[in-house]
């Protein structure tokens, strides 16, 4: 079983994960002394760092142990895993249990420990929809049968994101959904007329939050001075990070942007730093392993034994793909800000160790993968159909 295991995505994941230890370890030294300096009078520039190191020991332990535990038992749990995050998330909305950190309530204190729920919705929203999928695949192609429940499913599970409100989560979540449901055999015009009509209907809720319409008035009047020195800062000193660093960056260590200059320069915009730092070019070998990742992810997805294994890998593989491509397209102006970690890389526990716990499901199917398995659903598949 073992040998069947897909060692470049094992590989690629370790590597990310490693670089991005590296990686705040440079960038978020000013910010770490800062923040000790507030909170205990002593300044240290290694707060981020340990924290992050105990977020990498904990996130790839449990990627080993979540590969050795067959698939099929996620499949098994899956109801009760992702009723545990609902009512996480909703508990994130009572007083006393959110942590009162950042824009939007999203985080949940736990005692002495803190954690997003959201991400763990977006696993266990994949263990969840693939069951769901798997039992409607004769009428996913229906608007009433099909697409209708999908949507009513989608908007139970991204409710609770919505009103924090986690415009990020909420993107990645009805991505990931999206996905799923396409391949699994949905109509793409019956999502392209539902996601029109979400965002006729939804952008007045979502730009109702002030903090949500200053992000897409600064994403889209980047150049007026008014908006790049007030609400636009943040984008405006990332643009400056990426710009200075060139083809060959500044060197590791070296950014000039990381002291106080560029906000969250250790979680959602580690990107521009990294751009300073690194340059043009190693910024393009940090993205081929990426999307290295993402091929050997849907490889895994098609290779599956069984449609369970199939969509479960699809969704988790859109998850990681679709997350990196908002925090590259935030950082590099594409798209508004969102708040969103890039993966493996940006300092976050929650964010690490649920991607993470992805990856060792992969592992996991990929070990139960073989071609004539692989060749034998998808016939089962065209026999059904």
């Amino acid at each position: 079983m073992f040998r069947r295991i897909d060692l470049l995505l094992l590989g690629i994941t370790v590597v990310l994960t490693l670089f991005g230890l590296a990686m705040i370890a440079s960038v978020s030294v000013f910010e770490s002394y800062q923040l000790t300096q507030h909170l205990t009078g002593v300044g240290t520039n290694s707060f981020y760092l340990w924290r992050s190191f105990l977020h990498v020991l904990i996130g790839l332990m449990v990627m080993g142990v979540v590969a050795l535990i067959p698939y099929h038992f996620w499949r098994h749990n899956a109801r009760l895993l992702f009723f545990i995050s609902m009512v996480l998330l909703l508990l994130v909305l009572l007083p006393g249990f959110n942590a009162g950190w950042g824009t939007s309530s999203s985080w949940l204190r736990l005692g002495s420990f803190s954690l997003q729920p959201s991400e763990l919705l977006k696993l266990t929203m994949i263990f969840y929809l693939a069951i769901w999928l798997q039992k409607r695949e004769q009428l996913i192609g229906t608007f009433q049968e099909g697409f209708l429940p999908f949507v009513i499913l989608l908007v139970a599970c991204t409710f609770l994101v919505a009103i924090e409100p986690d415009l990020g989560s909420f993107l990645i979540l009805s991505s990931i959904a999206s996905v799923m449901f396409f391949i699994a055999g949905g109509n793409v015009l019956h999502l392209f007329a539902g996601g029109t009509l979400a965002a006729v209907l939804g952008m007045p809720v979502i730009l109702h939050k002030k903090y949500i319409s200053d992000r897409f008035l600064a994403f889209l009047s980047p150049d007026d001075p008014t908006i790049a020195d007030n609400i636009g800062f943040q984008i405006k000193q990332a643009f400056i990070a990426i710009g200075s660093g060139g083809f060959f960056g500044v060197g590791y260590g070296k950014s000039i942007q990381k002291f106080g200059y560029l906000p969250e320069v250790q979680s959602d915009m580690i990107f521009a730093a990294m751009g300073e730092e690194l340059g043009f070019f190693r910024l393009i070998i940090v993205l081929a392993m990426y999307t290295i990742l993402v091929i050997r992810g849907f490889r895994v997805a098609q290779h599956a034994p069984d449609r369970f294994g199939f969509l479960v890998a699809s969704g988790i593989t859109t998850w990681i793909g679709m997350q990196t491509l908002v925090n590259i397209a935030v950082t590099t102006g594409l798209f508004p800000i969102t708040g969103l970690t890039l993966p493996f890389i940006s300092y976050g526990g929650s964010s690490l160790i649920t991607v993470l716990t992805g990856v060792g499901i992969l592992l996991n199917i990929s070990m139960h993968s073989t071609e004539e398995a692989s060749i034998a659903r998808r016939s089962e598949n065209k026999r059904r159909t």
